[in-house]
């Protein structure tokens, strides 16, 4: 089987002690990518506050990802941005970013977008919400068939998205998702991000190792 691997995603706010809980987090096991998510700050505010916490990303090796805007991914000189539908084209993204900068796309629940988004040179896809989750507003509810379907079909990495917890991903795992994005259940354990990164790499390895 595959191996699955963790994708955090920030909350939006990211200022204070948000860069030593980022440190524990990555310190705690295996994350492949941390988004970078603010909204309704100007660039120099973003540039700001991104500055720490890319730091951190590159000395773990963990890649950094901006949330919807490719004018400031251009900026940091991110190693990736994520895209929603309603945000910049992938064929800007790309003209303006190069061939080495990853960018993924949303792709809700639709088989149609996302090879839409592979053909147009996505490097992954994402798809959810897959369970409730308070982290945004979602209208979207996928199946588990559509990963499977992806995985199969596609060399393509998919992103599995929304309410994922260590409770509940394993069905995702199963079904080949890449990688798992988590928000909530990482910044949010009561326990602190260190314990929740574990649970989640522990139900990771396990499947991993079937």
């Amino acid at each position: 089987m595959q191996s699955c691997q963790l994708y955090l995603i920030s909350p939006l706010d990211v200022g204070g002690a948000f860069p030593d809980r980022l440190r524990e987090a990555l310190q705690a096991g295996p994350v492949a990518a941390f988004q970078f998510r603010v909204k309704n700050v100007d660039l120099a505010e973003a540039v700001r506050l991104a500055a720490p916490l890319q730091a951190i990303c590159d000395e773990f090796d963990v890649a950094f990802i901006v949330n919807d805007d490719v004018g400031l991914a251009q900026k940091l000189g991110a190693d990736g941005v994520h895209l929603g539908q309603g945000d910049e084209s992938l064929k800007v993204a790309r003209e303006a970013l190069g061939k080495d900068v990853q960018i993924g796309i949303t792709c809700h629940d639709s088989r149609h977008l996302a090879m839409e988004a592979g053909e147009g040179g996505a490097n992954y896809v994402a798809f959810g919400a897959f369970f409730p989750t308070t982290t945004k507003e979602t209208q979207y509810r996928p199946e588990l068939d559509l990963v499977r379907w992806w995985s199969e079909m596609m060399e393509i990495p998919s992103v599995a998205i929304g309410g994922i917890t260590p409770e509940n991903c394993q069905p995702l795992i199963d079904a080949g998702a890449d990688f798992l994005a988590v928000c909530g259940a990482v910044w949010n354990d009561p326990a602190g991000p260190t314990e929740a990164v574990k649970k989640f790499a522990d139900v990771m390895s396990a499947g991993s190792a079937d």
